[in-house]
């Protein structure tokens, strides 16, 4: 994933804005510096205590490296860079510090007041260099610990009493100093990979996602290796004689387990609507694999089991780490042995060919249906480390899967899967989602799932919310709903007033028809689409004869529709709705030659002759067919135009 530069939007605006930024930092220096300034980790310098002055001392003489070699560079710059950098060597490095923090924080506040949708890259970068510098602060105390090591093992040789009692107290102080900064590493990695997996469960919506696993290897290896590391020196001041508390030994054992048994993750999700008797695949990643069983004689069998919502709750809030044999259902070919990729350094299973036979049901709530239920398949593992002769049970559940037995429980089981992708938060008891959510928020999952779905970059626009927000509420209000609360039920359970079907079974098959044979049409502009009757004839009386614009059906699932101006003799206008197209019949005959053929149809709205910006979509017409025989054609009318009363005549 590219990395933002808040430089590269300060030097596309207009430099006013940043006038008082750079009182203490000369304007042509921050200049030739480019983005160098934001890619060190000024911000995380605070205190004055050995570390923070180090890194201050480090940071200091980097950048005067950096002048130096600029001045090389620019020829008319050079004294001013040259004088600056000498500045710098003359002050308190933790100065120079303080006032390149200042300027950063003043441009990325003047960026963001200007882009506001770049503080979550942002955000992600600061946390990637702050978990950077706490593995250094991190190096620095364990360096720390084993210098007192060697001091308490120089003073037992000594018989220096005295020394051994202030070498003692120091090392308590610095090793449990040293596992407060290794319990915040590791939360920081942890977090990063309920991240990573919230993030693909947003991709299962359409949303774009980064699934290169690498950044989250290292981190977990680099935590790893410190754990590994304090674990060393507490057992070799064991073996010294001094006694360590059973409690903190304790401690570091249990850090340890938690990270092994937080590297699991599935890599390749099995499908979230998940159909028996029907084969699927999916894969797992085991982070620490190559560092835990690189030299392994036989690899760990990863195995596959689907369990309830209920199962999955037991399991993740029990703190006690066990073997899993019973599931919900039975999966064939459920069983997949751990490998390594030598390239990569990857662990991993892959299970290409299961399948679940069956499912059992489990008690449902109140007026929840089957396509409500919500399960998971558990992937577990023992990894045996014959160095300590520990087994550690590994687990990861996939993400929630909706199973049904039939293909017409699929769109209704799909809702119940886009609404728990969308509204889940990134930690949870499985599978709580909350039952009302924002507005704005299901506006941007509808939006969304429509263009990835389609695949199309034209989105939804603010008058195709307003719609759809009239439509879910049953409310012909203009007003902004944003923080309008919309409930599960009236997403997929309520029926639309005068319908037999809810909101989501509409949108989606507005979804489904637009992919299948629309999304050109949609692309180039051409359709409206998301627009009441009541808002199109506000739109059209005014038009001339023949202006139309095309909008979804709103009685029938998946059907579009041609609205149009006829005026009569008087110049009255009437607004006529032909009857909807459905998938079928646009299979039949395209929407483009549906209106070149409607010779009614004249202006799409607004003011723009059909054939200018339909053109492109009309069928090219062959005098004959390869075979010698002159072609037929289906010509689309409306019925009234000709003395047929036919809405469609084969010639």
């Amino acid at each position: 994933m590219a990395k933002v530069s808040i430089w590269s939007y300060v030097s596309k605006m207009d430099p006013e804005n940043f006038k008082n930024a750079y009182r203490e930092f000369p304007k042509n220096v921050r200049l030739l510096l480019n983005d160098y300034l934001e890619n060190q980790p000024w911000e995380f310098v605070s205190g004055s205590d050995l570390f923070n002055v180090e890194m201050a001392n480090t940071l200091t003489q980097k950048l005067v490296e950096e002048l130096e070699k600029i001045s090389r560079m620019v020829v008319n710059e050079t004294h001013l860079v040259l004088q600056f950098a000498q500045r710098i060597t003359q002050q308190d490095p933790l100065q120079t510090v303080m006032q390149v923090k200042s300027l950063l924080e003043n441009e990325k506040s003047i960026v963001l007041k200007k882009y506001p949708q770049l503080s979550g890259s942002l955000n992600q970068k600061r946390e990637e260099m702050h978990f950077n510098v706490q593995i250094m602060k991190l190096q620095h105390k364990i360096k720390q610990v084993t210098r007192t090591q060697q001091e308490i093992l120089n003073a037992k040789e000594n018989l220096n009493f005295h020394n051994q009692m202030h070498e003692r107290k120091q090392w308590k102080m610095l090793i449990e100093e040293s596992f407060i900064v290794l319990e915040s590493v590791q939360k920081q990695a942890i977090k990063r990979i309920n991240i990573w997996k919230k993030q693909q469960q947003l991709a299962g919506n359409g949303s774009l996602f980064d699934e290169s696993l690498l950044p989250l290897q290292e981190r977990v290896e680099i935590v790893f290796t410190m754990n590994h590391e304090m674990d060393r020196m507490v057992k070799d001041l064991n073996v010294l004689g001094e006694h360590i508390s059973s409690s903190f030994q304790e401690k570091i054992k249990n850090s340890m387990q938690t990270l092994i048994t937080s590297s699991l993750l599935v890599d390749k999700q099995p499908p979230q609507v998940l159909k028996t008797q029907s084969k699927f695949q999916a894969s797992v990643n085991f982070l620490l694999g190559s560092r835990l069983l690189s030299g392994a004689t036989k690899m760990p069998v990863v195995k596959a089991h689907i369990i309830t919502e209920k199962r999955a709750q037991e399991i993740f809030l029990s703190s006690i780490s066990e073997a899993w044999t019973e599931g919900a259902g039975e999966i064939e070919n459920g069983k997949s042995v751990l490998e390594i990729a030598p390239n990569s350094r990857s662990c991993g299973a892959v299970f290409k060919n299961m399948l679940l036979k069956k499912i059992k049901r489990c008690e449902r709530k109140g007026s929840e249906s089957v396509t409500e239920e919500k399960c998971a398949l558990l992937f577990t593992a023992e990894i045996h480390l014959n160095s300590t002769n520990t087994t550690f049970h590994i687990k990861t559940l996939s993400l929630p899967v909706v199973v049904i037995v039939h293909g017409n429980q699929d769109n209704n089981a799909k809702a119940t899967i886009l609404w728990d992708n969308a509204f889940s938060e990134v930690e949870r008891r499985p599978f709580f989602v909350e039952e009302k959510v924002p507005w704005f928020k299901m506006c941007q999952t509808l939006n969304m799932k429509f263009t990835s779905e389609v695949g199309t970059k034209q989105v939804l626009l603010q008058d195709h919310f307003v719609f759809l927000s009239q439509k879910i509420f049953n409310d012909n209000s203009l007003n902004d709903d944003k923080d309008r609360m919309v409930s599960w039920s009236q997403f997929n359970k309520e029926p639309l007033r005068d319908r037999n079907f809810t909101f989501w079974q509409w949108f989606d098959g507005v979804v489904d028809l637009t992919k299948k044979c629309l999304k050109d049409y949609w692309s180039d502009g051409l359709i409206m689409g998301f627009i009441s009757k009541q808002y199109l004839y506000n739109l059209l009386s005014d038009q001339p004869d023949g202006t139309f614009l095309l909008r979804f059906s709103d009685s029938e699932i998946g059907g579009i529709t041609i609205a149009h101006v006829l005026r009569r003799e008087d110049g009255f206008p009437q607004i006529q709705n032909i009857k909807p197209f459905t998938a079928k019949d646009l299979n039949i005959l395209s929407l483009g030659d549906r209106v070149r053929d409607l010779n009614a149809l004249k202006y799409l709205y607004k003011d723009k002759p059909k054939d200018e910006v339909f053109g492109r979509h009309y069928s090219k017409k062959t005098s004959k067919t390869p075979d010698g025989y002159t072609p037929t054609q289906i010509t689309l009318m409306i019925a009234g135009y000709l003395p047929f009363n036919t809405s469609v005549t084969i010639y």
